[in-house]
């Protein structure tokens, strides 16, 4: 008698073969998840040639990084907004408003820059906190509370500023926004390159130094516990392409004027959001109540509460950004801000974000961030007309979005 096999039986791979496809799909699984980064190195290397090199030239690549670094802050709260299943329109505002607020402090009432500072956080904070209770605990869509949100700060604004700017800020503020590390240890010879600021070439070593012994830790650990793993060859491929991009972009920078304040800041914010979503229980909550809100809710979580803390953090993230703007521009105006939501919510979908929420990483959205970055800055040094530099950013946001939808449909199809 001939048993039909059931459907563990069908599902389980047995043998050298089975393991094979197992492997085969989790190299699939990288080359797919890595299409982010591979988009990035075609656009630069488009863009490099077009320009004739200029594009990565050490003046350059640290302008690409402190005018677009406000817009990373922002790409790191909304992808965490995204994540969890919500949308934020506001940032553009606040980042306007917590700006206003700032400078009014500083340079009207002259509160040291420290105090204004914390404060300003404070008020991105609570602007967070409001938007977050009405979507949170009201049960009002983000997508309605945010766009009223856009129009109420900006409101508030022209309230504060009087429709007129106000600067110039403290120096501090304008050496975090536009400002760089000083030379601590002198000028090392590199040939034909020149000189470059040492510190900065040590600290850039010391940088791939952790995420070599980061990745090696990781894998020994699944090796350890008999998990699959990439093959030795992709694996040291994952790990000296990104070290030596940071080397070369740490070289480029120490060439020029070393390190910028807020690349240093942007490191800082990276690894620790980074930490969270990746090893701290909140992060994973983020996560849970974006995949699955109802499972979330069965397992215990607490969703009002980390949608809650989502829109605060954001909050303050937008204030971060904001005293950036504004010292960069040395002025706090009524329009800073505009379409900055816009450029947030691409960046985080086109560093894989997914429109249903659930999934999505901080580092993914930095590269999205700075896919929108290159595309500006390579489009202004070709000269190129507001409408091709629009055409261009829309294609790649309509793009990124596709690949997800077609890839998610291929892999329910492959079931």
């Amino acid at each position: 008698m001939t048993v039909a096999p059931t459907n563990a039986d069908l599902s389980v791979d047995k043998g050298p073969a089975g393991a094979q496809n197992k492997a085969t799909r989790k190299v699939n699984f990288d080359i797919k998840s890595s299409g982010i980064y591979i988009a990035l190195a075609l656009l630069v290397v488009g863009f490099t040639v077009a320009t004739g090199g200029d594009l990565l030239a050490p003046q350059n690549l640290s302008n690409i990084i402190v005018q677009y670094s406000y817009i990373l802050v922002l790409a790191i709260g909304m992808v965490l907004i995204i994540i969890a299943g919500h949308i934020d329109l506001s940032v553009g505002s606040v980042v306007a408003a917590t700006g206003a607020f700032g400078a009014v402090m500083m340079v009207n009432w002259h509160v040291a820059w420290p105090i204004a500072v914390i404060v300003t956080l404070i008020f991105g904070a609570l602007i967070g906190a409001w938007q977050g209770y009405w979507v949170a605990y009201f049960g009002i869509p983000a997508f309605i509370v945010t766009l009223a949100g856009m129009l109420l700060f900006r409101a508030i604004t022209y309230m504060i500023l009087g429709n007129k700017g106000i600067g110039p800020f403290p120096d501090e503020i304008r050496t975090l926004a536009n400002g760089f590390t000083p030379g601590f240890m002198g000028n090392i010879g590199l040939g034909g390159l020149g000189g470059a600021d040492l510190f900065s070439i040590i600290v850039g070593v010391l940088v791939v130094v952790a995420m070599v012994f980061v990745q090696w830790r990781a894998r020994s650990g699944r090796v350890r516990y008999n998990q699959a793993v990439d093959p030795m060859w992709l694996f040291i491929l994952k790990v000296a392409a990104p070290a030596a991009l940071v080397i070369f972009l740490v070289v480029q920078l120490a060439r020029f004027r070393n390190l910028p304040w807020v690349l240093v800041l942007l490191a800082v914010l990276v690894v620790g959001y980074t930490f969270v979503t990746n090893r701290a229980v909140f992060g994973r909550q983020i996560y849970a109540v974006g995949g699955n809100l109802q499972a979330a809710t069965l397992s215990g979580v607490k969703v009002k509460s980390v949608v809650f803390w989502l829109f605060v953090n954001m909050g303050v993230l937008s204030a971060v950004a904001g005293v950036i703007f504004a010292g960069r521009l040395n002025l706090a105006g009524p329009t800073a801000g505009n379409s900055f939501e816009l450029d947030a919510i691409a960046a985080a979908f086109i560093g894989g974000a997914a429109v249903q929420g659930g999934v999505g990483k901080v580092v993914g959205a930095i590269t999205g961030g700075l896919i929108m970055g290159v595309i500006n800055n390579g489009a202004g040094l070709l000269g190129w007309e507001t409408e091709k530099v629009m055409l261009a950013k829309g294609i790649v946001l309509l793009a990124a979005v596709a690949f997800d939808v077609w890839s998610k449909r291929r892999t329910a199809g492959a079931k």
